[in-house]
């Protein structure tokens, strides 16, 4: 029953510390914690009928041991070259003055379903903030992508070209497209190089899936992509998502393979180590969705409603059922680990997502080299 405590508290701690959606490592970047557990982003889901099960295994009740470290303890400091945090146009507020932070890449512009660039935030709305600024940009889904990357095509030109003119006013341009399809590899690599060309002075960096391995195939294979940029901002996280079986984030284990592969193949001063400022939680159950005609006869009969009713003329009931919710997040600890191994292995760059959802507890644990 302990573990049982432990977790619905986590969960009802983490839909005050909700997780907004970014477009992630996974693709499915960040839901809200609340919106993963209510639309049903689970794991080893199976369908029997029309209706939604998710296995999650209980484990037997038992004594446990939890250790939780004592806030009164002091987390070591970790320096870094440079510190990097995503922020939200509408929410840069959330980048306060004296946070650590070296690089604010400006999340917002996006290329709309006609291929043009839209969204683009406003420069002086971070104006505020010393250190460099980048406008970020992503493309929502893979038949887009592949349309506006095609070479030769007026789409594409006209994308480069308003996307020099968008950076104009920035330090550097952050590329966010997680959709490439395989037959696009070429293309992007050749869009890159019309984007570095025409940006003469600024930063070209980019998000990049957390990778072990090199990947037969990869569109965005390290080693091809290094030196058409100026920085990769390396997505450690996502290494179980809202569709697979629970688990963290991110574990320490895998953030070290995906460092050690990243420092090996990009280089330590190209590599920025993405953490996450979020968790995810699963449910054993999903109850809402749709129900068809015979469907409902059998949820009446295994449910047993006693509040039939109509409402203008539409039957209604009312049943309850429990769910089983399990909860992985991060908090300073976790994230102190993590700052303290990837310096371990010579990274000097370090950057989050997102500013705004974390406590602020954990900009003591780090600071940017020589201040």
């Amino acid at each position: 029953m302990k573990r049982f405590y432990l977790i619905i508290a986590c969960f009802l701690f983490l839909f005050t510390q909700c997780a907004t959606e970014r477009p992630c490592a996974c693709g499915d970047h960040c839901v809200t914690l609340s919106q993963a557990v209510f639309e049903g982003e689970i794991g080893d889901i199976f369908e029997e009928e029309e209706e939604i099960v998710i296995v999650i295994e209980e484990e037997p009740e038992e004594d446990i041991t939890i250790f939780i470290a004592d806030p009164t303890v002091g987390l070591p400091v970790t320096e870094f070259r440079e510190i990097w945090g995503y922020v939200i146009a509408g929410a840069e507020s959330a980048l306060m003055r004296g946070m650590p932070i070296t690089d604010a890449a400006h999340f917002g512009a996006e290329v709309n379903q006609y291929g043009i660039l839209s969204n683009v935030p406003n420069r002086r709305n971070l104006s505020f903030f010393t250190g460099r600024v980048h406008l970020t940009v992503t493309c929502p889904n893979n038949a887009l992508t592949y349309f506006t990357l095609m070479p030769g095509s007026q789409q594409r030109s006209d994308l480069i070209r308003d996307l020099i003119a968008a950076t104009a006013s920035y330090d550097g341009l952050n590329i966010d497209f997680e959709n490439i399809p395989a037959r696009s590899g070429e293309a992007f690599l050749s869009f890159l190089r019309e984007l570095r060309e025409g940006l003469p002075g600024k930063m070209l960096t980019i998000a990049l899936y957390g990778r072990t391995r090199a990947i037969a195939g990869d569109v965005y294979d390290y080693a091809t992509i290094a030196p058409l940029v100026d920085r990769i901002f390396v997505m450690a996280y996502d290494e179980h998502w809202g569709g697979s079986n629970p688990g963290p984030v991110s574990t320490l284990r895998w953030c070290r393979s995906v460092a050690e592969y990243s420092v090996r193949v990009a280089g330590r001063d190209k590599i920025i180590m993405g953490i996450p400022f979020y968790g995810r939680a699963w449910s054993s159950a999903n109850h809402s969705r749709a129900l068809t005609y015979s469907g409902i006869d059998r949820v009446l009969n295994t449910t047993n409603p006693t509040n039939i009713r109509r409402e203008d003329g539409t039957p209604a009931f009312d049943y309850s059922a429990d769910v089983y919710v399990r909860v992985y997040y991060e908090d300073e600890y976790s994230i102190s680990q993590r700052l303290v191994m990837y310096k371990s292995l010579g990274v000097e760059a370090v950057g989050f997502w997102r500013v705004g959802q974390e406590t602020s507890r954990v900009w003591s644990t780090m600071r940017v080299s020589g201040n």
